[in-house]
């Protein structure tokens, strides 16, 4: 039997020509199946014609073929999708990827690099140290000596700042917002911390009254305060240079901010100066694949000081050996708690060198002048309340006089259809629906269809 083809070396893209005309045939094939932002029936509905696809075992005795299981699965795949790129999939922070970060994306699964060691990455490695470095620049433009490293999201960044803040402190106690993201609850038990305690948020943001409060009831213990730069729920920030001026005041507290969601506003002049006080910050989470339009995985974690990254230096003989570093080669254990670990800086790379700070400032800028249209719409139209105007690209809405479980159907009755995918949240003790508008490319026309759609489901 003849081995399958590799897609890499001299002969690779030979080998992947005619397999990427196949599959992009079958995602386009799919997407005209799918015909909207999801599959109609629900999941039912999905899994059996999943399994139809199939036809048999996932691992049958005798394969098919590439271009046989390429075409199934794809297809399969793609009619069954929530596709991020149809305009009224507009639920979660799932962004529609660039083509160009795909592309890149592909280059890197086909050369199939590993981040652990240098001889297995030799210029990815080098291209990794670039870019952190650049894109802490942007997180913190004055310090001397920033660095990032790349994450999975924000969750794992999240989780490395608590793991540096306990390294430097020992027990450190976590400080966050009712607004902040649920990963630092999880990082805290991780990591044996104390659960973190919990600042009210009324308004959507941090309380100022209330944590002050809170740090002088902790003084005396090593604090660690998470801020939000983009609220998961209705794209908030938190004021930023106050919560610092806090810190500042208790004894030092130490802040970070979670700024996986408007991060990327640092590309935008128009909107950056909601990020004021970010660099005050001594950590800062930030998600390329929300507002960067990457493909997931495209997290970082920013530093202030390289320094205080040292703690996660890790030795293991056949990856970087005392004489192999000391001769120069680079010790990359150091820069991720994972051990194999993909090249996700060459899209980021190719996206930030094809577009550079204005595209991307542009690409913020329309999304975020989306949802103020999108506002606009709910506020002219009588059935529709809407909740505040939008800080980032989230616009929150529920029909007037509506129970939560009249709103709560409204959601699952146009995703059940496959005729569009809202998110939902729950502010001022009600529950709304969430529209998360993450595509430059929806027009006026399509939040009028997302309004309709709603107004429709009202009337049932």
């Amino acid at each position: 039997m003849r081995a399958a083809p590799l897609a890499g070396g001299a002969l690779g893209p030979d080998a992947l020509r005619p397999l990427l005309d196949t599959t992009l045939d079958a995602l386009r094939a799919g997407a005209e199946q799918r015909g909207g932002p999801l599959p109609a029936g629900g999941p039912d509905a999905v899994a059996h014609h999943l399994r139809e696809a199939l036809a048999g075992p996932a691992l049958p005795e005798t394969g098919t073929g590439p271009d046989e299981a390429l075409r199934t699965l794809v297809h399969a795949l793609a009619a069954g999708a929530a596709d991020p790129a149809h305009p009224l999939c507009a639920a979660h922070l799932h962004t529609p990827p660039l083509a160009l970060a795909a592309a890149a994306d592909l280059a890197a699964s086909v050369l199939n690099p590993s981040l652990d060691s240098w001889d297995q990455a030799p210029a990815a490695s080098a291209l990794e140290a670039l870019v952190s470095a650049a894109l802490a620049a942007e997180v913190y433009p004055a310090a001397p000596a920033p660095d990032a490293l790349a994450t999975t999201g924000g969750t794992e960044s999240n989780q490395l700042a608590l793991l540096l803040a306990r390294e430097r402190h020992g027990s450190v106690q976590t400080v966050v917002g009712a607004n902040a993201h649920h990963s630092f609850h999880r990082a805290a038990w991780l990591l044996g911390l104390p659960e973190p305690v919990v600042v009210p948020a009324p308004s959507g943001t941090i309380d100022l009254v209330a944590l002050d409060e809170a740090l002088t009831d902790l003084a005396g213990r090593a604090l660690l305060v998470a801020a939000t730069a983009g609220t998961t729920d209705a794209g908030l920030v938190d004021p930023l240079p106050e919560i610092a001026d806090l810190c500042a005041a208790h004894g030092g507290a130490e802040l970070h901010v979670d700024a996986a969601y408007g991060g990327p506003l640092l590309f935008s002049d128009t909107h950056r100066p909601l990020l004021t006080g970010l660099d005050r910050a001594r950590t800062v989470t930030v998600d390329l694949h929300k507002l960067g339009w990457q493909p997931a995985a495209a997290g970082l974690l920013a530093v202030r000081d390289t320094a205080d990254l040292a703690v996660l230096g890790h030795t293991a003989d056949y990856l970087n050996a005392d004489d192999d570093t000391e001769a120069g080669l680079p010790d990359l254990l150091g820069r991720s708690l994972r051990t194999t670990r993909r090249p996700d800086v060459l899209k980021t790379a190719v996206t930030l060198r094809a577009l550079g700070r204005s595209g991307l400032g542009a690409l913020v800028d329309a999304c975020t002048a989306r949802a103020q249209q999108l506002a606009d719409l709910v506020e002219k139209t009588p059935g529709l309340e809407l909740y505040a105007r939008p800080t980032l690209t989230t616009v929150l809405f529920r029909p007037h006089d509506a129970t939560d479980a009249t709103v709560a159907g409204i959601r699952r009755t146009l995703l059940t259809e496959g005729r569009a995918v809202l998110g939902r949240a729950t502010a001022d003790g009600r529950l709304w629906l969430k529209a998360t508008l993450l595509n430059p490319h929806a027009t006026p026309d399509d939040l009028a269809a997302l309004i309709t759609l709603v107004e429709g489901g009202i009337d049932r």
